[in-house]
């Protein structure tokens, strides 16, 4: 009985006994240890910077197309923000459209009935645009949505030898005012949907133009 438990209390032993050959030596934790310092280092300052914040400092979040993604982030992050501030956290579309009519347009004119709507659906990275035919001293007033995500728009004309560009902006949701021709030709917008999924757009137009020219 005394060998049995001998032998198991020496069983015991070396089971809980590692084999020296198989742990890591200190040098090999120290290079582990730098190996892994670096590729964090790396990741963060050449991945996670750019796609986050937009700075890219080795060049690689540019290469790689992460840098653009971030800025993106920053200026929808920056919108958000200043969404908050103006309308407090409203997301649904007719609470938005309501709170344009009482800001740009006004109480009167949002009783009164738009000319022209249109609607249309842009898949990630296509692009629309959408001109108003208009002669010098026309006026046209909008307002246009977009549900679903945010893009990316310019507003500007061309004609008669001269061009304008009136605004521009990226990762927006929605816009409204008024267009006053300074000369005859084709007013109005280039949107390009620079998000992830689709996103729905809804343009409400009135005012004077002769034409409506859109092109996807």
């Amino acid at each position: 009985m005394q060998l049995i438990e001998r032998m198991c209390e020496t069983m015991q032993l070396t089971a809980e006994k590692p084999n020296p050959a198989l742990l890591p030596t200190p040098k090999q934790l120290r290079r582990s240890t730098i190996a892994a310092v670096i590729g964090a280092a790396f990741i963060g300052v050449g991945v996670y910077l750019p796609a986050e914040y937009g700075i890219d400092p080795t060049g690689v979040g540019n290469i790689l197309g992460l840098t653009e993604m971030g800025e993106i982030k920053r200026q929808l992050a920056r919108e958000a923000a200043e969404d908050e501030a103006v309308h407090g956290n409203r997301d649904q579309s007719s609470s938005l459209m309501d709170d344009i009519f009482g800001l740009f347009v006004g109480a009167a004119h949002a009783q009164e009935a738009w000319t022209d709507t249109v609607t249309f659906t842009l898949a990630p990275d296509a692009s629309a645009e959408i001109k108003l035919v208009m002669g010098e001293g026309d006026i046209a007033e909008y307002v246009w949505v977009a549900d679903g995500g945010r893009i990316n728009f310019d507003l500007h004309a061309h004609g008669d030898g001269q061009s304008v560009d009136y605004d521009r902006g990226r990762g927006a949701t929605d816009g409204a005012g008024s267009i006053e021709a300074p000369f005859p030709g084709e007013h109005g917008w280039f949107w390009r949907n620079r998000d992830d999924s689709n996103v729905a757009v809804t343009l409400q137009l009135r005012g004077t133009y002769s034409k409506l020219v859109r092109s996807e």
